[in-house]
């Protein structure tokens, strides 16, 4: 890492390494560390935009891109179980609430 790069530098170089169909990926400066922001490219579907912290413990550490990966995945997987619009737990709560 060049001695000029800033810890947002390094993780939008992670990130142009990326590409989704259907997410678009950004971060940017976030006190010490910086804050990953994940999209839904189709901005006619109703869905939320993801948000995730990384620490300067995360941006120092010796396996940063990897651990950038697993960070990046992890979340991923949360962001697309959150779109969720319906789950069986869901129906369950109505047949409660109606009985």
């Amino acid at each position: 890492m060049p001695a000029t790069s800033t810890p947002l530098d390094r993780v939008l170089a992670q990130l142009a390494l990326y590409e989704h169909p259907l997410l678009s990926f950004s971060a940017r400066a976030k006190g010490d560390g910086v804050e990953v922001i994940i999209q839904f490219k189709d901005i006619s579907v109703p869905v939320h935009t993801y948000y995730f912290d990384l620490h300067p413990r995360d941006l120092d550490h010796a396996q940063f891109e990897w651990t950038f990966q697993r960070q990046l995945y992890d979340a991923l997987h949360d962001y697309f179980v959150e779109m969720f619009i319906r789950t069986p737990q869901d129906l369950a709560e109505r047949r409660r609430k109606e009985s």
